[in-house]
């Protein structure tokens, strides 16, 4: 893996899609941007499938990531959420495939692994982790955010392991390896 490149992590979303830039320098990652697209507003499907393209390619444009990490589609009891999450990820894919940019998919489940060391943890679970790792102040109004910006680090965290992201069970595991990151306050 390449010592300086940019990650563009996404959550895909009808609803609300997250993302999150990370810029790896030196095999550390330093946060560059998050935030949310949000697509309540819009009043059909295509519309939103239009914004979710145009918004990856912006933030293509904006930060020219070297690769994407996208959240894949999970498996869920309702078809037509499981249809229209697909479609919003192969939109964003296609945004990034359109200017030649690698795709890496994670499942919901290793991403979350990869950041808190437990697959099932809650997205605030994941956004405390993240906020300690990247050391950013407040967290985002939509949590979308942080998982767009989860996708970005568990690629980080796959493709270096010398980045050690792999070696926590937790945070207790983390902060005994890194104990001036504990927030006293």
């Amino acid at each position: 893996m390449s010592t300086d490149k940019v990650i563009l992590g996404i959550d895909p979303g009808t609803t609300i899609m997250g993302y999150g830039l990370i810029h790896i320098k030196g095999g550390k990652a330093a946060l560059i941007d998050i935030g949310v697209l949000q697509l309540q507003k819009l009043e059909n499907q295509a519309l939103k499938l239009q914004s979710i393209f145009s918004k990856t390619l912006e933030l293509i444009e904006q930060h020219k990531p070297d690769e994407l990490a996208i959240e894949a589609p999970f498996f869920g009891k309702n078809v037509q959420s499981m249809l229209k999450l697909g479609r919003a990820q192969g939109v964003a894919i296609a945004g990034a495939l359109y200017r030649n940019i690698p795709i890496f998919e994670y499942s919901p489940k290793k991403i979350k692994q990869s950041i808190t060391g437990n697959g099932n943890a809650s997205k605030e679970q994941v956004a405390a982790m993240l906020q300690t790792l990247l050391q950013f102040k407040e967290l985002p109004r939509y949590l979308d955010a942080t998982d767009g910006l989860a996708a970005a680090m568990c690629h980080f965290f796959q493709r270096n392991p010398a980045s050690g992201g792999k070696k926590h069970s937790g945070w207790k595991s983390f902060l005994k390896e890194n104990p001036d990151r504990e927030d006293k306050h």
